[in-house]
């Protein structure tokens, strides 16, 4: 026996693929659909020390007011209060434009277009020689992703 596992969006495409699978002889009891549940808390914008998403929300900051520094400290010498003000002047106001825009970015992304996601996860289970045909099937079918799991002898009586 094969586990077939699969994740689709929440569509029509769906319930045509648990069709398909029963006109193929596959009963009703070996295929099982679950639901899963959105996120209803928005995501942190800061990382805190014990969790981390890999985003950095000070990575253009950082570069702008360097950018924006060395400008200032440069032309800051024609300037009236001189290159260490300027460069000040300069960093703050890089840093602050940089975190703006990536704050602006990111907001921009999350409310914006909707990316594909998996809403319902099919998992099929069927004989081995049968697998390669419901893989086929579910590729059809619009499936996000399939993953299949062999399982043996052993390991269901274990």
């Amino acid at each position: 026996m094969a586990l077939i596992i699969a994740t689709f969006e929440n569509s029509v495409f769906i319930e045509l693929a648990i069709t398909a699978l029963e006109q193929r002889d596959i009963p009703r009891a070996n295929i099982f659909a679950a639901p899963l549940d959105k996120r209803v808390e928005p995501r942190q914008l800061f990382d805190t020390i014990h969790s981390a998403d890999g985003f950095s929300m000070l990575d253009l900051a950082a570069i702008l007011g360097t950018v924006f520094m060395l400008l200032g400290a440069i032309y800051g010498y024609v300037l009236a209060w001189g290159p260490i003000i300027w460069g000040i002047i300069g960093a703050v106001f890089g840093m602050g434009s940089g975190f703006l825009l990536k704050l602006f970015l990111v907001r921009k992304n999350l409310t914006g277009v909707k990316k594909m996601t998996s809403e319902i996860v099919l998992m099929v289970r069927c004989e081995e020689e049968m697998g390669r045909t419901v893989q086929q099937l579910l590729w059809e079918h619009q499936a996000l992703g399939i993953t299949r799991i062999k399982s043996s002898e052993k390991d269901r009586y274990a």
